[in-house]
């Protein structure tokens, strides 16, 4: 009797939780990823904050157990144990990468990275598509599976966020799932720290794949209450001394006089709406910057004031190809992470209108290559311009383009 009570009490916790999620969304709305995490493209610089005892990088498609590796694909590792994949989650990116885990001692980190750039007392959405590598097969009848606890801590350990995925079963076709929590940030904290581990040990069906970790705000609707039109507002009391309580009676103003106070009372609507698009156009309101944006000097490199229209950019490395990997942010937003510079572009682009007339784009270097510094070359299309324009950034420079709307 008692473990039945046990059970249904269990039942009953896992209900009202998906319950109270369930009502923590349909109370706000969710906007854009602030920043995606999804490692790059070709050889990125390790994104785990520490060194691990069970857990060591490779740089190969099928690291094996106690390893992981940042790759594009997978194919035919361990006499088609894997699945064989010929791409990342991530739709659009060329050669992009993916986490590949083999796991290593039970419930070990495997990545443990600082998370910055995040709004304090704020409700976010921390997301990740995870997929078991492994297929079923008749050399592992009984499997150990993936079974995963995601957290963000604050720097004391205290835990804001928390996932526990459940086993990750294996599929005859590759499949990718997501799974997602909702968290409030710390009032007082800007660095939070993202930290996974395996609850099972290494062996027959226990790897898995990582990719794009995404921290989405949730914006609480706002419930405006109306006047109910029917109701009549209460009329003032009578009195017998009608004489002293009436308001004398306003002067009458000609149909002419009449319109003319509205008009100087009352602007025209195209002033109004010309006055709102002045200051949207003077707006420049983006996130609060991360880290390496406040740490490091941002050198402006270029200025470029364009009409309405679609910016086109290509980044490419700017000479020999010596393993250069920045990051790029728009707008205070991370857009690109760890990205290789090669003879294959890095594609940007975005939009310039009255609505957004402000872009501000900045090169991070996340490494200096084997030939510093950290020099790229970016492509920029307007709708009538082509500009050239070369980029130089360090461990201490970052390197910043500006595009703004023609007044």
């Amino acid at each position: 009797m008692n473990e039945t009570v046990k059970k249904f009490g269990f039942i009953f916790i896992i209900l009202l939780f998906a319950l109270v999620l369930k009502a923590q969304q349909t109370n706000c709305t969710l906007l854009p990823p602030q920043f995606t995490i999804h490692f790059g493209a070709g050889n990125i610089r390790d994104v785990n904050a520490d060194d691990f005892y069970s857990y060591r990088r490779v740089d190969h498609y099928c690291p094996s157990d106690g390893y992981y590796s940042f790759a594009s694909y997978t194919s035919a590792c361990f006499n088609d144990d894997w699945h064989t994949l010929y791409e990342d989650h991530t739709g659009g990116d060329v050669n992009g990468n993916m986490m590949l885990v083999n796991a290593g001692r039970a419930g070990a980190v495997f990545l443990k990275m600082p998370v910055t750039g995040l709004k304090s007392n704020t409700i976010y959405e921390l997301g990740l598509w995870l997929m078991n590598l492994c297929r079923p097969t008749n050399k592992c009848p009984f499997p150990l599976l993936p079974d995963l606890t995601i957290r963000l801590e604050t720097p004391e350990g205290k835990i804001v966020a928390n996932i526990v995925t459940g086993e990750l079963p294996r599929v005859e076709d590759p499949r990718w799932t997501q799974h997602r929590a909702l968290f409030t940030t710390p009032a007082a904290t800007s660095t939070l720290m993202l930290v996974m581990m395996d609850k099972n040990p290494s062996g027959c069906g226990n790897d898995f794949a990582l990719d794009d970790i995404t921290f989405r705000e949730c914006v609480k609707q706002i419930t405006q209450v109306t006047k109910n039109p029917k109701a009549t507002p209460a009329k003032p009391p009578t009195t017998k001394n009608t004489l002293a309580t009436q308001k004398p009676e306003p002067k009458k103003t000609t149909p002419t006089r009449q319109k003319e106070v509205q008009e100087v009372i009352k602007p025209k609507a195209d002033t109004i709406a010309k006055a709102i698009s002045v200051v949207k156009q003077d707006q420049k309101i983006f996130p609060p910057p991360p880290l390496v944006l406040k740490t490091r000097e941002n050198a402006l490199v270029k200025k470029i004031e364009t009409e309405t229209g679609e910016i086109k950019i290509e980044l490419y490395d700017n000479g020999e190809i010596d393993g250069d990997t920045v990051s790029i942010y728009h707008n205070n937003t991370l857009i690109k992470s760890h990205m290789r510079l090669s003879q294959k572009p890095i594609l940007i682009t975005f939009a310039v209108d009255p609505s957004q007339p402000h872009h501000e784009l900045i090169m991070v270097a996340e490494n200096l290559g084997s030939i510093p510094p950290n020099t790229s070359v970016m492509i920029i299309n307007t709708a009538s311009n082509r500009y050239e324009v070369f980029v130089s950034s360090s461990e201490q420079k970052n390197a910043k383009v500006i595009f703004d709307l023609k007044k």
